[in-house]
């Protein structure tokens, strides 16, 4: 980075798919990112050139709020010394988050502490991606990137059932009063049809009477306007910390375009076929359960992770598994390795048999569960990568994916071309580790049609860029 050029962004995801949803709206905006496992110094930073963002692929997702405000304060401080215009609290679409786990209200209080605004603007609505704001009311589609039905948040038949966070409110501000005490207000869609000056004001007098504000968004074109309100809010020299899905990278990336800052970029590597990939699947999701259901029907195979391995010996587990999908992947056939196969999996019933005899209470299994299934994927999959050459892995699941992607050795990844809307096509770089220079997939639970894996393995994606437009 240019010692004299400021940042514009820097957003930090509170898992690895939610943020390389990020990059991925910040790269098609045209900004030149690159997204980090921890927060990079500014020496680190100085070694890469012209860099219009940033991310950090963060953990909190899955961190009690003791953690969270720990791992919070000292990442926060770091990105402070970057000095960027905005800083983006990256959290899902879908706003999963609860007071025992990923706690949305302490990742506010410690950007109050850090950042000191008057107030944290909170934009979820991502319409692109099938996510939208009603007064306050979050409704999303059944299925990202695909067709499928819209449904308020507390009535989605995956999030509503979530196995750590599920959404039991419908109106956002009464999910975050779950969350924090801190008084919220609302832009609401019919706020968004005042001309840009009384939408200013009106702005202007809501953040006085609250600290947080949260923003309606139906339609694509609000974006731009909700982009410009955030632009404006930045205050002097301080970075503008605002909460929200990647509908911020969208909102703000729209606005700058507009006004010269950022040119979309257009031009990305075309997607080939691959002999085989290997899947690693920690969600949870029913959609996720529809496309592994469909691969398999088109030739995939797949691997199960069994929930005995949390009280047996890992080592044996990670050598069994690896040893099958070895033989599978020499054979050019493409493997699903999975902890679940949708919120019905009989494994879930089992995995709960085992934590109480462990004598773990929910709140430890919220927060070891994640790190022990992504470990046994990632290890897995490093033992696998030293036998058997490939070009593409694909990471499916939220909660999962940054304890995967820590046990995998990723440092940092750069976006190289979309695929579905919030997974984009990325490369690794792992130094040291067999998937350095690999083309890396992440998706979260909810994203992609029933044929999502298929069409990653056989490089034939439907309208791969005109499903952006």
């Amino acid at each position: 980075m240019q010692k004299d050029k400021k940042l514009l962004m820097v957003f930090y995801g509170d898992d690895f798919t939610g943020s390389t949803d990020a990059l991925e709206f910040m790269a098609r905006a045209g900004a030149k990112t690159m997204l980090f496992m921890e927060p990079p110094s500014v020496e680190l930073l100085s070694q890469y050139q012209n860099l219009d963002a940033i991310g950090v692929a963060g953990l909190t997702r899955s961190m009690i709020p003791e953690e969270m405000r720990s791992t919070l304060k000292e990442d926060f401080e770091k990105i402070a010394l970057l000095n960027p215009r905005h800083v983006h609290y990256k959290v899902c679409s879908t706003f999963d988050s609860s007071s025992e786990i990923g706690n949305i209200g302490v990742a506010i209080k410690e950007g109050f502490k850090q950042f000191k605004n008057r107030f944290v603007p909170i934009l979820i609505a991502a319409p692109n991606l099938g996510r939208y704001m009603a007064f306050g009311n979050l409704f999303a589609q059944m299925g990202i990137g695909s067709d499928g039905e819209i449904f308020r948040i507390d009535q989605h038949p995956s999030m509503s059932r979530h196995p750590v966070t599920p959404a039991t409110e419908g109106d956002l501000r009464d999910q975050l009063a779950l969350q924090c005490d801190f008084s919220s207000g609302l832009i609401n869609l019919l706020d968004l049809e005042l001309s840009l000056e009384q939408l200013k004001d009106k702005l202007k007098q809501i953040s006085k009477e609250n600290k947080i504000v949260f923003f309606d968004g139906l339609y694509e074109r609000q974006m731009k306007i909700l982009g410009e309100l955030l632009e404006e809010s930045v205050e002097d020299d301080k970075s503008l910390f605002t909460i929200g899905s990647s509908g911020v990278g969208k909102a703000l990336g729209d606005y700058w375009q507009q006004k010269g800052k950022l040119n979309e970029c257009k031009n990305w590597k075309a997607l080939k076929e691959n002999k085989a990939v290997l899947v690693l699947s920690g969600s949870v999701s029913p959609v996720t359960a529809d496309q592994i259901e469909y691969a398999l029907k088109m030739g995939f195979v797949e691997v199960s992770v069994e929930p005995e391995f949390l009280e047996k010996n890992l080592e044996d587990f990670i050598i069994k598994y690896s040893d099958k999908i070895i033989q599978f992947l020499k054979k050019d056939i493409s493997v699903i390795f999975h902890t679940s196969k949708g919120p019905d999996d009989k494994r879930l019933g089992v995995t709960k048999e085992i934590t109480n005899r462990l004598g773990w209470d929910a709140s430890r299994t919220r927060k070891e569960l994640p790190a022990k299934f992504g470990k046994i994927l990632g290890q897995t999959a490093l033992r696998v990568l030293s036998e058997v050459m490939l070009e593409r892995l694909i990471i499916a699941g939220g909660d999962t994916s940054s304890y995967t992607a820590r046990e995998l050795g990723i440092n940092a990844v750069e976006m190289i071309a979309p695929l579905y809307k919030g997974a984009p096509l990325c490369k690794a770089f792992a130094m040291d580790s067999p998937i350095n220079n690999m083309e890396i997939n992440l998706k979260g639970g909810q994203v992609g049609g029933k044929a999502y894996f298929v069409e990653l393995q056989k490089g034939k994606i439907e309208n791969q860029i005109k499903n952006y437009e």
